[in-house]
């Protein structure tokens, strides 16, 4: 098989889990990051370290990074696994270095009423959290991962798109603190391939190198698999995306889940496009996903 040509960021275990409302034991939560690297996903987004009280459902953060089978994927020498762990600050870094974590993900938005809902900061504040974060993780060897939530639309702004400039500008500023690779996150799933292609135009001719930046596509309108490939044709290599299109942000009223992994696996690979995922495994990954943890909602 020829090296893959594009990489998929398996968000399932945190971001696809999430929004689900009754808890998920973690012996499961535990069996579905086992069966997607089984999958050959190599980037397996595993938890945050939040408030219980603000996202319930991964207060086993601790468990999960504990527990032997997230240990034995970090310490596999013959693999180039990634299991990047979102941290929303400094205490949460504390934990995940605490638990053995070895990539943690900042966020910041690039809007200023969904960072008030997200994270109660301003976008200015919200990228010194970052930056410090960034600047104590990679003190100690920790890759960073940066997130830019709502790059097209904010539910709680009036107005009708999100500037590219305020894009931009979240961007530069996650280089600047030394994250390795930024995730551009359309939040609500509001994007049309256009406006795709036209921001990440904007971005280029101002200097950011596709090279640096990753997809992240919700399919609230049934356009995630389609702003996927736009983002492909401009020059994007990677893509978050998670099995069964589990998802949705607490914060953010009206999103919808994830663009679906499998989804994404089935166009690369018709197009000719490795993507390094086992198809067979992965399917069978889905319907596990739908007759175990979708059964809870």
């Amino acid at each position: 098989m020829k090296p893959p040509s594009i990489r998929i960021v398996e968000v399932s275990p945190r971001d696809g889990l999430q929004n689900i409302p009754s808890a998920i034991p973690t012996a499961e939560k535990i069996d579905l990051i086992r069966r997607l690297a089984q999958c050959g996903l190599t980037s397996i987004e595993l938890t945050s370290v939040v408030s219980p009280r603000a996202v319930p459902q991964l207060a086993d953060c601790r468990e999960i990074l504990d527990h032997e089978t997230v240990r034995r994927l970090a310490a596999a020498a013959d693999t180039t696994m990634r299991l990047p762990v979102l941290v929303p600050n400094a205490k949460g870094l504390e934990i995940a270095l605490q638990h053995g974590a070895q990539e943690v993900a900042v966020f910041v938005s690039a809007t200023e009423g969904f960072s008030r809902a997200n994270t109660n900061c301003s976008v200015r504040e919200g990228i010194e959290r970052a930056r410090c974060i960034a600047r104590k993780a990679g003190g100690v060897g920790v890759c960073v991962r940066g997130y830019i939530s709502c790059i097209f639309t904010d539910p709680f702004s009036s107005a009708a798109t999100t500037p590219p400039s305020a894009v931009l500008h979240c961007t530069k500023e996650l280089l600047s603190m030394g994250c390795y690779e930024i995730s551009l996150g359309d939040t609500l799933g509001t994007a049309t391939p256009g406006q795709v292609r036209s921001l990440l135009a904007y971005l280029s001719l101002h200097g950011i190198p596709m090279a640096r930046l990753a997809g992240h596509f919700h399919d609230t309108y049934g356009r995630g698999l389609a702003n996927v490939w736009e983002a492909y044709r401009c020059g994007i290599r990677v893509f978050d995306s998670s099995v069964a299109g589990l998802g949705g942000c607490p914060f953010a009223p009206g999103a919808a889940g994830n663009v679906a992994t499998e989804d994404v696996v089935e166009m690369f690979c018709r197009e000719g496009i490795e993507t390094g995922v086992d198809w067979g495994r992965l399917l069978e990954t889905r319907a596990w996903v739908e007759g175990t943890l979708l059964r809870r909602i």
